[in-house]
């Protein structure tokens, strides 16, 4: 196809290297700023002679070959609705972004998807640049018709007045968080305190995106109070303003931050404590248990304490059989029999016959009908 709508190897290799750079980059090159590596490797391609060179002899071949090029690839060339879209898109982002490159690759991206052919690059630099600063003087504006008088003069106050360590006022907006001390904590809360001071930041910063104020603050903790004095005093209010925004944000996160930090540091210092007491316990508990286990060692079975007791068990078990005696001889006066009354006898009568009496014959004792030996008393003599 190439070669039937050239009529010569420079018109043919000059259209080769259109065709690929258009599809390589979206847009036609100058054919004398393609490097000679390109040019050599689609020479060879083709197999073109060495001495064949991208050129053209008339301006009309050259825009009849970017027409086929854009048939080719499927684009219209219409350099004026390339550039309204390109418009409509950055200014569309640059609400919410600050970054050219971002904004010129969102117009790169719509302008592609319209089926256009691109614009030169200078063409959306210069309009990413200018559009830029357009919406972000109006974001200024807004910022500064937030804030009520008195507020702008304390803001423009911290870059004429200097803190107690001789800066300015203004690098206080600055100052990260220490560490986490209960002296720092206090500081902190003081700066909070002076912060909020200042002003209702969250009002000045309707309706501003998030990424817009970042940019902002970060331009501004960039420079110095004499470097803010450069700009325009909305632009100057604009941007302390922010960075007054990001400041009190901060502040709240380090605080947040430093009391859970003195919060864990009071745990672990508790249970540090608790671990000491409880070992301190067991020591006390190890050592009753010591004492315990010797004291017990000394009550054996042969032990003083043992044989009082076992004495104890023996006394109760002789009154317990006295008593049990005592009842079965009332049994016998009621019943009688031989069998009965031996077999009621109490033991304390034994006892009280005494040891030379119980193998006496019949002479110092009677046996009545029953069966039952009286003891007679004993006669006096003469």
């Amino acid at each position: 196809m190439a070669a039937a709508a050239t009529d010569g190897d420079e018109h043919l290799l000059a259209l080769l290297l259109m065709l690929k750079s258009y599809q390589r980059m979206g847009c036609f090159p100058v054919l004398e700023d393609v490097p000679e590596q390109v040019v050599e490797f689609v020479r060879r391609q083709v197999e073109l002679p060495e001495g064949a060179l991208p050129v053209y002899r008339a301006e009309r071949t050259a825009k009849h070959h970017r027409g086929l090029v854009r048939k080719r690839v499927g684009v219209a060339y219409d350099q004026a609705q390339a550039r309204r879209i390109a418009e409509e898109s950055i200014r569309k982002e640059a609400v919410a972004k600050n970054r050219p490159a971002d904004l010129i690759n969102i117009a790169l991206e719509k302008v592609v998807e319209a089926g256009l052919e691109l614009p030169g690059f200078s063409t959306f630099d210069e309009m990413a640049s200018k559009i830029r600063t357009e919406v972000n003087a109006s974001i200024c504006e807004g910022i500064h018709d937030r804030m009520s008088p008195l507020q702008r003069t304390e803001l423009l106050r911290l870059l004429e007045e200097r803190d107690n360590d001789g800066t300015k006022l203004f690098n206080r907006l600055k100052k990260p968080a220490k560490g986490p001390s209960w002296s720092h904590f206090k500081n902190l809360t003081k700066r909070m305190e002076w912060l909020d001071g200042l002003g209702d930041s969250a009002a000045w910063m309707d309706g501003v995106a998030a990424r817009k104020i970042t940019d902002f603050a970060g331009e501004a903790d960039a420079g110095d109070a004499p470097a803010l004095r450069d700009y325009t005093l909305v632009k100057r209010l604009a941007l302390i303003a922010c960075l007054v925004h990001k400041a009190r944000m901060r502040v709240r996160d380090d605080l947040a931050t430093m009391f859970c930090k003195r919060v864990a540091a009071k745990i672990k210092k508790a249970k540090t404590e608790l671990e000491e007491i409880r070992l301190v316990e067991r020591e006390i508990t190890e050592a009753l248990i010591g004492n315990y286990r010797v004291v017990l060692k000394d009550i054996d079975a042969d032990g003083p304490a043992q044989l009082a007791l076992a004495k104890a068990d023996q006394m109760t078990a002789e009154t317990r059989a006295a008593l049990e005696g005592l009842a079965g001889r009332g049994s016998v006066g009621r019943r009688g029999g031989p069998e009965a009354g031996r077999q009621g006898l109490p033991g304390p009568a034994r006892l009280r016959q005494g040891p030379g009496r119980a193998g006496r014959g019949p002479g110092h004792g009677d046996e009545d009908g029953g069966g039952v030996r009286r003891v007679r008393p004993a006669v006096p003599a003469d």
